[in-house]
């Protein structure tokens, strides 16, 4: 989202350079397969840096924030599932994703003081 909202792509390329580190690493146990995952990859992350690029007008300061709170969840939960503390279903909170900005803007239309 950084790299579409306000063209920083710093944080693209640390992400690129992980990916290729561990992609590397599973070559060498799970095969060729990984390798050709990678195209899969590129257009996945750039199709995310265009959107987010195509909604850079209409999301505000508070929105993008929130999305961030709620990616930041999803890190938690699925933290949680691998250390086996909890089973938690992440993928049933993805709506929150689309919700978070929503509500963020139907919050804005409040009058003051609300």
């Amino acid at each position: 989202m950084n790299a579409g909202l306000n063209h920083d792509n710093s944080m693209l390329y640390t992400k690129s350079l992980m990916d290729l580190i561990c992609s590397c690493m599973l070559t060498v146990s799970l095969g060729r397969g990984v390798l050709l995952s990678s195209g899969f990859v590129l257009v996945y992350e750039g199709a995310l840096v265009l959107l987010a690029g195509t909604l850079a007008p209409v999301l505000t300061g508070p929105m993008v924030a929130e999305i961030t709170d709620v990616g930041s969840a999803f890190i938690i939960a699925l933290g949680l599932n691998v250390m086996d503390f909890e089973k938690l279903h992440v993928a049933n909170f993805l709506p929150a994703v689309l919700l978070a900005p929503f509500f963020c803007w139907a919050i804005s239309l409040l009058p003051a003081g609300f």
